[in-house]
């Protein structure tokens, strides 16, 4: 992916503070490839996770606490992509 100069990019982490945190980038450099593989990485974890959840789902013994732990990571996984696509967004303007 790449950025135009000086455009900022949320990274996939946050700062001490917990806020998020920003790279300003023209998306070539070393912290630039580092985000595109965490990014990569957190859609591939998201398929894995969506793949996971359909087994789940078609369990119907599946218990409470099973499908609560899956709620909470799809959540997570939704949150990851749901920056990746806002990012994305930004990026093809």
């Amino acid at each position: 992916m790449t950025d135009s100069p000086g455009t900022p990019r949320r990274l996939p982490w946050t700062g001490p503070d917990g806020k998020p945190a920003y790279l300003l980038t023209d998306g070539t450099g070393p912290l630039s490839r580092l985000v595109d593989a965490v990014d990569a990485q957190q859609l591939e974890m998201a398929g894995r996770l969506l793949d996971h959840a359909a087994d789940i789902l078609d369990d119907h013994s599946a218990t409470s606490d099973q499908l609560r732990y899956l709620l909470t990571c799809m959540y997570d996984a939704l949150t990851d992509v749901r920056r990746i696509a806002e990012h994305r967004r930004g990026a093809d303007r």
